[in-house]
């Protein structure tokens, strides 16, 4: 009788556990981020009392890096799900502008708080920090709200996670968000976390799972052992860690059978890394499905590239002004207009252009397709007519052979085709076959020494990645690449520096103050072959621009440039470091110019 009161007080403690445990395993995705998101809601509230309380700088301090922890433990999935409030609360410390409105939104989050503690907390700040403290409230109950109410399918969780090792590539270890504290590297720790966890809950029993915790650990226990922002080697913890991570994401997804989110993005959904050669899609920044490239639209294009019947006198085509050997730049300060006068601005590189939300220095038109009309009808470029062009190619019957292979849906040439041929050219123009491409694909060789360490510059101490981001390297915001910024970096007018450039870029389209000065950050990428540089060509070669974002820009120069952007303190590199950044940049040629 004993044994057998023995045997069912056994099988009770047995199933006890069991369903304990089980109730353990059976916590959701969504239910995690949901106590995620109250952990956070917790320390903003510890935040808040501090700073009431008047406690000590140290203290606020320590509860700042403690609340932007939790923030990341969560941020996979608020960036993803819910962008336009993430923007809120860990976007930059500047305005939101709507162009279109002419109203802009102040800043609100981490990066506002930041500067109002760092590097001195001053006692006035106070009242702006409790305020701040108590938006990012508000924030929080909005994504926690939305986060109640939506169903979170394996599919976007694992889009999610990988767009945030993307994220951590491309902004996390450079810095954008923690550009005063440089706190970047413990937090990458942080993001890193979630991963294997998160893959649990979908499989526990998964095959990749082992490989990618051992992986992520690593991972982390070198951000551990490395946190020095400025020493932290990126070029070896993308290569061996989050290239890794990312490839064993794909693996996971494809033995699980889950679906890969099809959306709008210049990122393809089927790529392993982010320096997949393939990796950016043109379609991602096109207006429709109809202005889609094809090879077909891109020879048709390139014909147009170099009719010199789209200018009004028959004198001026594209290539006029853009070299295909100087990577379609022309190697002038500023060109020159029609009537012999010299243009406003320099010529920008078509390389690499079809992957920006905008488009000229001024970013005044969107697209490729309206920046090609506004240079052939431009009086000082080509002056030629949108009208003129199309009825010469309609009497034109090896045009019109070329238009019909490249639009068989249309039975003649009509206006926007002419356009959309010419952008289709333009976005042919992407090879990612550079040297630092080939060192990101597993290449060791392609980079010696000295370009590893200007790379770790240009991510790090140099904070070059923080505007121009990697891979891209212009100013197209990772990852979900639907918005290019532009920076006010205080131009000089002259390489002597003497005084500040007088054009007001997008300031003359748009007439806030936040915009005075502001120019389109472009791509980087063959900026070997692209000089000179700069908006107005001020500057002749790589190492006057180092030298000029080292000593802090304009603002630095001592200029007066109240809404400068760009961070105006030196940057305190050395030769060595500025020889370095330059000989990294370099590797950014693509293999046609080399």
């Amino acid at each position: 009788m004993k044994l057998k009161h023995f045997i069912l007080l056994f099988l009770s403690l047995c199933l006890f556990f069991s369903c304990k445990e089980n109730k353990v395993s059976q916590t959701t995705i969504k239910q995690d981020l949901l106590v995620d998101l109250s952990k956070l809601n917790n320390e903003i509230e510890k935040f808040i009392n501090l700073a009431d309380h008047n406690k000590s700088q140290k203290e606020i301090l320590e509860q700042f890096k403690k609340s932007r922890l939790a923030y990341k433990k969560a941020e996979w999935a608020i960036e993803y799900f819910i962008p336009e409030t993430a923007r809120f609360m860990n976007g930059p410390a500047l305005d939101e502008m709507e162009l279109e409105e002419n109203r802009s939104f102040e800043p609100h989050g981490f990066q506002v708080m930041e500067e109002l503690i760092y590097p001195e907390y001053e006692i006035e700040n106070k009242e702006n920090l409790i305020r701040e403290l108590n938006i990012f409230k508000s924030n929080i109950k909005q994504v926690q709200s939305t986060f109640e109410v939506i169903t979170i399918s394996n599919n976007y969780v694992l889009d999610a996670v990988q767009q945030n090792v993307y994220r951590i590539i491309a902004l996390g270890i450079t810095g954008f968000d923690s550009p005063i504290l440089q706190s970047s590297i413990p937090e990458t720790n942080q993001s890193l976390i979630e991963i294997p966890v998160i893959f649990e809950k979908i499989n526990p029993n998964s095959k990749i799972l082992a490989d990618l915790k051992k992986l992520t650990l690593k991972a982390q226990k070198y951000c551990v052992d490395n946190n020095n922002f400025n020493a932290f080697n990126r070029a070896f913890f993308i290569t061996e860690y989050l290239n890794p991570i990312s490839k064993k994401i794909k693996i996971f997804q494809q033995q699980e059978n889950i679906k890969i989110v099809t959306k709008n993005s210049p990122l393809k959904p089927t790529i392993t890394t982010l320096f997949d050669k393939d990796a950016f899609d043109v379609n991602g920044f096109v207006l429709s499905k109809d202005y889609n490239f094809t090879a077909d639209k891109a020879t048709l294009g390139e014909k147009l590239f170099y009719d010199k019947s789209l200018s009004k006198n028959n004198n001026r085509s594209c290539a006029s002004c853009h070299h295909p050997e100087k990577a379609f730049t022309d190697g002038l300060k500023t060109n020159l207009s029609l009537t012999g006068i010299n243009l406003a601005r320099n010529t920008p590189t078509l390389t690499y252009a079809s992957l920006q939300n905008a488009q000229f220095w001024d970013m005044r038109q969107l697209d490729l397709e309206k920046q090609s009309v506004d240079v052939i009808q431009n009086k000082d470029e080509m002056h030629g007519s949108m009208e003129s062009i199309h009825a010469k190619i309609l009497l034109d019957q090896d045009y019109i052979k070329l238009f019909q292979k490249a639009f068989p849906k249309t039975t003649k040439p009509e206006a926007w085709q002419i356009q959309n041929a010419i952008a289709s050219y333009v976005r042919s123009l992407n090879s990612f076959d550079s040297r630092f491409d080939l060192y990101m694909r597993g290449e060791k060789n392609a980079l010696n020494n000295e370009e590893i360490e200007g790379m770790n510059l240009f991510m790090g101490k140099a904070k070059c990645a923080t505007c121009h981001f990697t891979p891209l390297f212009n100013g197209t915001v990772p990852p979900s690449y639907s918005k290019t910024e532009h920076e006010v970096i205080g131009t000089p007018a002259e390489a002597n520096g003497k005084k500040l450039s007088p054009d007001s870029g997008r300031y003359l389209y748009n007439k806030m103050p936040q915009l005075i000065g502001a120019f389109k950050t472009p791509t980087i990428r063959n900026i070997a072959i692209t000089a000179p540089y700069m908006h107005n060509g001020v500057f002749k070669t790589l190492e006057e621009v180092v030298d000029f974002y080292n000593k802090g820009g304009g603002k630095g120069l001592g200029y007066d440039v109240e809404n400068q952007t760009l961070p105006f303190d030196e940057l305190k590199l050395n030769k060595k470091e500025e020889k370095a950044l330059v000989a990294f940049m370099k590797t950014l040629t693509d293999k046609r110019y080399q």
